[in-house]
């Protein structure tokens, strides 16, 4: 019955993403997981976040995770179980919440991520978790936030952070090279009108040697955020000489592969590579 749920939940994705989110919420266990909901990170722009912490956590990974959903929409209500998942492997996990377009452009909403992984690093050891082992992660256009903060030295240089201090970063099945935007005005929008500003949007174009180690996870079959962006990115990576692991799995599409750090486990070995991921590069 739960498999036909989630099956029939996927039909309506866009449309009722928090219906979705809400029926994996509701099926997923929280046992061995202390959550903190709702803490404040930015008073000015009422901006909040979740942390889920392994009980009895000492000097943990922690993991900063930023939701999807096309710049656009999105909460971090919706990713509890995601958050669940990487505390019982061991992860403090922090969700922030981050302002969206059409409220903000790209600009706004990097801040707003940079500002949570300020507060993830200065508050990471109350919840067990270790603030020199941090990691960002996120998937679809949250991976490209992920992306663009441990690669563009500019964002986290505003709340005096540099990408050196990351661990590294895992993207799922993330945005990192989609040149050319069309004439869409909310992508238009979001990442400027002129080539120099939509260059300036692309994670891609920001590799340079002493980047983070880079986890890049993809869907085979992913017709939303196609497999030649995390080529692209490995590429890039490897042009440079640091390390960057690409994941290809064969029969898994965009949802599929987040779904697969939960309640469609059987369909990737993605929280297994996760986790092996961060357990091989342990901080500084």
């Amino acid at each position: 019955m739960r498999l036909i749920l989630i099956a029939v939940t996927l039909l309506c994705l866009t449309a009722c993403r928090a219906t979705f989110f809400a029926s994996i919420n509701a099926t997923q266990s929280g046992e061995g997981v202390i959550a903190h909901d709702g803490l404040v990170y930015d008073p000015t722009h009422h901006l909040a976040l979740d942390v889920y912490a392994p009980a009895h956590a000492e000097h943990a990974p922690v993991v900063v995770y930023f939701f999807g959903g096309d710049w656009q929409e999105g909460k971090r209500q919706w990713n509890r179980w995601m958050g669940e998942a990487l505390a019982k492997q061991g992860v403090v996990a922090v969700v922030p919440d981050y302002r969206l377009w059409p409220t903000v452009g790209m600009a706004g909403f990097l801040t707003d991520a940079a500002n949570a992984v300020r507060w993830a690093h200065d508050h990471a050891a109350e919840f067990g978790g270790a603030p020199n082992n941090l990691f960002l992660m996120g998937h679809s256009s949250g991976g490209h936030v992920a992306a663009m903060l441990a690669t563009d030295r500019q964002w986290l240089a505003k709340v005096d952070m540099q990408p050196r201090d990351l661990s590294g970063w895992i993207g799922v099945a993330g945005t990192y090279d989609f040149l050319p935007i069309d004439d869409d005005a909310d992508y238009v929008g979001m990442f400027g009108t002129t080539r120099e500003q939509q260059v300036a949007s692309q994670p891609v174009n920001f590799v340079t040697p002493g980047a983070p180690p880079a986890l890049l996870l993809q869907g085979e079959d992913d017709t939303e955020v196609f497999p030649a962006e995390a080529i692209s990115m490995a590429s890039r990576y490897d042009d440079v000489g640091e390390p960057a692991e690409l994941r290809l799995y064969p029969g898994v599409g965009h949802e599929a592969l987040l779904l697969a750090f939960g309640p469609m486990k059987q369909r990737a070995s993605v929280l297994a590579d996760t986790i092996d991921f961060i357990h091989r590069y342990p901080g500084h």
